[in-house]
């Protein structure tokens, strides 16, 4: 069954407005879509928490050209928020990407919404994380924090010396050709709607982006895979696991881990889902996007299908419940 036919047979995803389902396997990229879109068009979607993985990459290649270990303590790399350090001093870098802080998880998105868009603003969100403190020993357990990544936007900001959206782009987006990947709308988005509601544009603030602020098209999210394989090293120490067999999941450097090797993940926000699933040790990337909400149980199913000849894995469940 070709991937066309896979996106078809899902009928939940037949009401939704628009859906974009892409692979690439060995290189060869095929892609399917739904709904009103051409089909000569790579429309941008917003990609939630799929920014996670963007925001990894770029800091875990930036540690690299900078000698600094991921074991690094997480303070010695944000001195400026040291007067206001309640969290774990011995906190670091690795645990921070791999949602094994063990930090407090007080700061809701509310008040990190409210320091608005200055050029400070994703410092001073950094500096309500730390100054929450910690609840656990960090590396001990894990657990799914929009925090972590608001420090990790602000670690990859101080070691560029940039601003953290000007260091994504210098790192990662133009080096990897990623030039439909941006935080600001771009002129072909696409409407997100929740189930029979088209919902209006929604800002999405300074303070936030390193945990889910980009837009992003099929294209760009099957070059960012390609490009993770293309770079062994770089994939061995996103894929690596940081959990324990206790944990509720494998979980490396953004990404879940699934039984074969696989790195999945999906997010969403009001109007927008998008979902990622690379199987390294087959050169394998599936990506599908919509701007349907309601549309993740589908969605799993067309991206565990995809890749279940290859792994003989059923990932459908795992990809619905890792609900970013």
């Amino acid at each position: 069954m070709n991937l066309q036919e896979l996106l078809d047979k899902q009928v939940d995803l037949r009401g939704a407005p628009a859906v974009v389902a892409g692979l690439s396997a060995a290189g060869a990229r095929s892609v399917a879509m739904r709904g009103a879109i051409r089909a000569t068009s790579d429309p941008c979607f917003r990609i939630a928490s799929l920014t996670k993985i963007f925001t990894s990459t770029a800091l875990v290649q930036t540690l690299r050209e900078n000698d600094v270990p991921l074991s690094t303590p997480a303070i010695e790399l944000l001195p400026g928020l040291a007067p206001d350090w309640r969290a774990d001093v011995s906190l670091t870098i690795e645990q921070i990407l791999g949602q094994v802080s063990g930090l407090r998880e007080s700061v809701d998105l509310t008040t990190v919404s409210a320091l608005g868009d200055g050029r400070h603003a994703l410092n001073e969100a950094a500096r309500l994380v730390v100054r929450a403190g910690s609840d656990l020993e960090p590396g001990t357990t894990w657990s799914y924090y929009n925090g972590n990544y608001f420090l990790a936007g602000a670690i990859l900001a101080a070691l560029s010396g940039v601003s953290y959206e000007r260091a994504l782009k210098k790192k990662l987006l133009e080096p990897w050709h990623l030039s439909r990947t941006s935080f600001d709308t771009p002129r072909d988005s696409v409407t997100g709607w929740d189930g029979p509601t088209e919902l209006p544009p929604l800002g999405y603030p300074r303070s936030r982006r390193p945990s889910g602020g980009l837009w992003s098209s099929v294209s760009d999210l099957l070059a960012l895979g390609e490009g993770l394989l293309a770079d062994r090293a770089l994939l061995e120490e996103i894929r690596r696991p940081r959990t324990t067999p206790d944990d509720p999941m494998a979980y490396g450097l953004g990404w879940a881990l699934g039984p074969s090797g696989q790195m999945y993940l999906n997010g969403r926000l009001p109007g927008y889902l998008a979902a990622m699933v690379l199987v390294p040790d087959k050169d394998y990337v599936s990506v599908l996007v919509t701007n349907q909400q309601r549309a993740l149980p589908s969605a799993a199913r067309v991206l565990s299908d995809m890749q279940q000849p290859l792994t003989r894995n059923d990932l459908a469940a795992a990809i619905e419940r890792f609900a970013a």
